[in-house]
């Protein structure tokens, strides 16, 4: 009788793991692609941000030699009313906003996710309102919303219904701008169809097969696989409207009664109307930090809601 030699164990190797040819290829071509964004990023953005942290220490005017006066910059947002008056109009811009166009927008390419003549011509149509320039839109949108003489005002008064001043009205002004961002609603609805047709047909023939309904087929196949496109465009959405600045500026300039008054439109006016370069300065790296702070809370939040497929959750 033998005995039996037992199996040897084999560690997989340490570091870096070989990869083929193919790999190989894809690597460079990655490389190659990024390469004119980060050659920009070097000459035109990497110094103007290490220079503008350096000018966060300092008194500058812009028209003298800046003096360095340490974290007084920083220290300062303690006691500036208008600082957080700026910050939470921002917020409340943002979380408006955003959380209004994901749901117009993943409606939008729900509907037009549909295999009917002419639909191409459809998306094109909701599409292109996101390619508009940004002073342009501002323009048509006061007119939109003109108290007077507005398309939405005129459209109530044919219900014997008197519209608001939407823009001269500090309790209807932020609203307003909320209401215009949908015009924009396009480009993400985009992102959102192209998620949609990617979500693979056996699932929805699974559900039919154990008995669900539209909505169940909704709820527990399109939501789930369409999370991580949901939370892209939360995260990427959320961080460009909390930096708003045009539209604001062009439709309200801040008013009435800093009522539309946005984080973006106070470093405006404290770096280019008030001349205060530090302290604008310092404003722009806290709302750096602000909004690394909400992505890794948004990050964080995904782990409960967000399903990757392949993942293995108990």
């Amino acid at each position: 009788m033998t005995n039996a030699q037992p199996t040897p164990i084999t560690t997989p190797p340490k570091g870096k793991p070989k990869i083929g040819g193919m790999a190989r290829k894809e690597e460079r071509s990655f490389y190659l692609f990024i390469l004119p964004w980060i050659i920009g990023f070097l000459l035109f953005d990497a110094g103007a941000i290490i220079a503008s942290f350096g000018i966060s220490f300092t008194n500058w005017s812009a028209l003298s030699a800046p003096a360095y006066v340490g974290t007084l910059n920083y220290s300062r947002l303690i006691a500036d009313q208008v600082f957080y008056k700026a910050m939470g109009n921002s917020l409340y811009y943002g979380l408006g906003s955003v959380g209004l166009g994901t749901i117009v927008s993943f409606l939008l390419a729900l509907l037009l996710n549909q295999n009917v003549w002419g639909m191409s011509l459809f998306r094109t149509i909701f599409y292109l309102p996101s390619v508009v320039s940004g002073i342009a839109v501002a323009i048509l949108w006061i007119m939109i919303l003109h108290q007077d003489f507005g398309l939405i005002n005129s459209f109530l008064a044919w219900f014997g219904i008197k519209g608001p001043g939407w823009l001269v009205q500090p309790q209807w002004a932020m609203p307003s701008l909320i209401l215009m961002s949908l015009w924009s609603a396009g480009g993400s609805m985009v992102i959102y169809l192209a998620g949609l047709q990617s979500v693979p047909t056996h699932l929805y023939e699974a559900a039919e097969i154990d008995g669900a309904d539209t909505f169940q087929k909704f709820w527990t196949v399109t939501v789930p696989m369409m999370s991580p496109v949901i939370l892209y465009n939360l995260i990427v959405g959320f961080i460009a409207s909390i930096q708003g600045f045009v539209t604001v500026y062009v439709m309200t300039n801040g008013g009435p009664a800093n009522a539309t008054l946005v984080y973006g439109l106070y470093i405006y006016r404290t770096a280019f109307i008030n001349f205060q370069m530090g302290y604008a300065s310092a404003l722009a790296w806290v709302l750096l930090v602000v909004i690394i702070l909400i992505t890794v809370v948004q990050f964080i939040v995904a782990r409960y809601w967000v399903y990757y497929e392949g993942d293995l959750k108990s």
